[in-house]
């Protein structure tokens, strides 16, 4: 019997391998806007972190060139880099069970939630989630600190209410620092694209080695 009765997924590194289509967006993106593209080898450097930071941060956009870039990125992968994901082996075994279960389940995902509508779709596992939470068109609710109350509140949950009924799963340290400032629990997972050890700097104690090992954390009373 697990504690739980809200499940939130983050989306890339944790439900889908997305870093191809992402990658390949990304760089399309940037040589639309005659920009030099960065070393894009270090996946944790824009898989995690909300796509408008990706362009200021990593390529140095002004805050008007990040708009663009997100623009242009966003038309691409709509075309293209979406339909290069793929599910982890495992995590469709995952979702099974949970919905067996009376436990609710929801991507939480700072991509634009349209988007990781359709991806929820491209990889069948859409039947399998009670809700799919991700930003808006205009980059608000990007972060997962807002992100998680909006899934708990998607599943028919309240925050300030179920803060010890909720577990978000994720592989980055955005996604451990969401769960912090939300006072929720978290689940770190290792077969991702994020730092295992800058999860552990926002307070990650708990992680899954492969998809098999989150039933049992989640379980663990």
């Amino acid at each position: 019997m697990s504690k739980y009765k809200y499940v939130l997924f983050d989306l890339d590194g944790t439900v889908s391998e997305s870093a191809g289509g992402i990658r390949r967006s990304l760089e399309y993106a940037i040589k639309e806007m005659n920009k030099p593209v960065p070393n894009l080898d270090d996946y944790t450097l824009y898989i995690g972190p909300p796509l408008i930071d990706t362009f200021r941060n990593l390529c140095h956009f002004s805050e008007e060139e990040s708009l663009v870039g997100t623009e242009i990125y966003r038309g691409f992968y709509n075309t293209k880099g979406k339909y290069e994901n793929r599910l982890y082996d495992g995590i469709k075994d995952v979702l099974v069970s949970l919905k067996s279960k009376d436990i609710k389940i929801a991507v939480c995902s700072s991509k634009y939630e349209k988007f990781a509508e359709e991806i929820a779709d491209i990889l069948g596992v859409s039947e399998y989630f009670d809700a799919i939470c991700g930003s808006n068109l205009d980059g608000s609710r990007k972060d997962k600190k807002d992100l998680i109350p909006y899934a708990v509140k998607s599943l028919g949950g309240d925050i300030e209410t179920d803060r010890d009924k909720t577990v978000m799963l994720g592989d980055t340290y955005f996604d451990a620092r969401g769960a912090r400032l939300c006072s929720v629990d978290f689940i770190g997972v290792e077969y991702g694209y994020g730092s295992i050890n800058a999860m552990k700097e926002e307070g990650a104690k708990v992680f899954a080695k492969t998809p098999e090992d989150i039933l049992s954390l989640i379980n663990k009373p």
